[in-house]
């Protein structure tokens, strides 16, 4: 359980540290970053809090998620049309922080009165962005073990296309999803990725059952499968055996910039839902249990560092709890309580045996 709430609580530290009431989510450059932050005495020395270092609207609405996790549904159709109320909600509510554009216009296409078509939304050319892929790390959390695999799979992909309809955007929740499940299960960091291609034809499969219209999809599907295979390439781990990633001998703050634009698709790194979990994993890849060098990769670096921040700070919490993360960081996070339990919950939800198959 603890490092559930773990989870739950760096993912808000890390959307915190990321977003520093949108001034270093709106910044391109890392070490600009990292020169604010030396001149604010260091990461050791930051003490959060709720005034001046608040959540973003993405951290909020994983906490929505969550919330309609751990309620008592009888089948996945009351979960989906539980999440359509609360997303909505959501989007009337998030007291002055503002909303990633994807997550506004997918919402409103939600029908919360509608009993059977609340959730279904169309395609959106527009929904491409991080913004599903930093609300589903729960959704792994809940269905974690690897019997549950295609629970995991509906559920992450049904709750990315609510607010973000296109393959870069929910396969995006697919990923957070899976990379929680395999922190979780203990799978060994380098296996992550490429076990993540294994199981995206499982979602083509889950897709195009439930898919009217599979063919405006299908060329950006593409583009999501082929920049993360040119990911493990460029890393030296897309085969079994391939366990020693291959990182630049200088990764500093102006490298990882350079490294991260080339990755994104309009050169604002993390701003998408293939390269906000692509560089949250790669900073937990180069970095392993060390805190500090995560929050340099992760967090601070030009581009959305709230997005990434979020989903590398949920995953580190799931891996390796808080025991290496500065008090000061964690104590007093904005909705730390209701972080803490939600992880609490979440747990107790994962291991209940009532199977939520249709």
């Amino acid at each position: 359980m603890e490092k559930f709430q773990a989870g739950m609580v760096l993912a808000g530290v890390g959307d915190a540290l990321g977003y520093r009431k949108g001034r270093w989510e709106s910044c391109p450059s890392g070490p600009q970053i990292q020169k604010e932050l030396a001149s604010l005495g260091g990461l050791g020395a930051l003490k959060l809090d709720p005034d001046n270092w608040p959540l973003s609207d993405g951290a909020l609405m994983h906490m929505t998620t969550a919330e309609a996790l751990i309620t008592d549904y009888w089948c996945l159709e009351d979960l989906y049309r539980e999440l359509v109320r609360v997303y909505v909600e959501a989007m009337a509510s998030l007291q002055g922080r503002p909303p990633d554009p994807a997550t506004v216009e997918g919402c409103a296409h939600l029908k919360p009165n509608n009993f059977l078509l609340a959730w279904h939304t169309p395609f959106n050319e527009k929904g491409s962005g991080f913004g599903a892929a930093t609300k589903a790390m729960c959704v792994g959390m809940k269905y974690w073990q690897p019997e549950r695999l295609d629970n995991l799979v509906e559920v992450s992909i049904e709750t990315g296309r609510m607010t973000h309809n296109h393959p870069t955007g929910f396969l995006g929740s697919l990923t957070t999803a899976l990379f929680a499940s395999y922190a979780v299960q203990g799978k060994p960091l380098v296996t992550w990725g490429r076990d993540l291609m294994k199981v995206i034809p499982k979602a083509e499969e889950y897709c195009k059952k439930t898919i009217r219209h599979m063919a405006e999809y299908q060329e950006k599907w593409f583009y999501f499968e082929a920049k993360w295979q040119f990911y493990l390439e460029e890393r030296g781990v897309e085969e079994e055996g391939q366990n020693k990633p291959l990182f630049p001998d200088t990764y500093n703050a102006e490298e990882t910039d350079k490294v991260y634009k080339r990755w994104s698709s309009e050169g604002r790194a993390g701003r998408r839902g293939h390269d906000a979990p692509m560089i949250a994993y790669d900073a937990l890849l180069a970095s392993g249990s060390d805190w500090t060098q995560l929050c340099r990769r992760a967090m601070f670096h030009g581009g959305e560092s709230s997005a990434t921040g979020l989903i590398a700070g949920c995953l580190y919490g799931l891996l390796f709890g808080l025991s290496q993360v500065p008090e000061g960081l964690h104590q007093y996070v904005d909705r730390r309580t209701r972080l803490e339990e939600l992880g609490a919950e979440l747990y107790k939800a994962a291991s209940a045996e009532r199977s939520t198959e249709k």
